[in-house]
């Protein structure tokens, strides 16, 4: 079965989502936490081997999306921005107040 997610992928997805590093107790992985206005959205753990093709599947179900929308953050078709509104649309993030929008 085919990767969906490599460690390569994970790392853009990472960086994309612009997630910052934790203290983890594990030594086998890194990790790092989504969050948006306070709001954790997600922990993604990143296998510390060296090996790019190591698999990440686990990653989508972590940050509530499907593998289809996590390849597409990792590929650059989706950006934070779609990542956020996805969040808003399954509730686990509120929506801007339109208060907010207009300053």
């Amino acid at each position: 079965m085919a990767r969906i997610i490599t460690k390569e992928l994970a790392l853009k997805i990472v960086k994309k989502l612009k997630a910052s590093k934790i203290a983890s107790g594990s030594k086998a992985h890194d990790e790092y936490q989504v969050e948006h206005d306070g709001v954790l959205l997600g922990i993604i753990s990143i296998r510390r081997g060296s090996d790019k093709q190591q698999g990440h599947d686990y990653i989508p179900r972590d940050l509530h999306i499907s593998p289809h929308q996590a390849r597409a953050l990792g590929l650059c078709p989706w950006k934070r921005a779609d990542y956020i509104q996805c969040m808003r649309e399954k509730g686990l993030l509120p929506e801007e107040d339109e208060a907010e929008d207009e300053e």
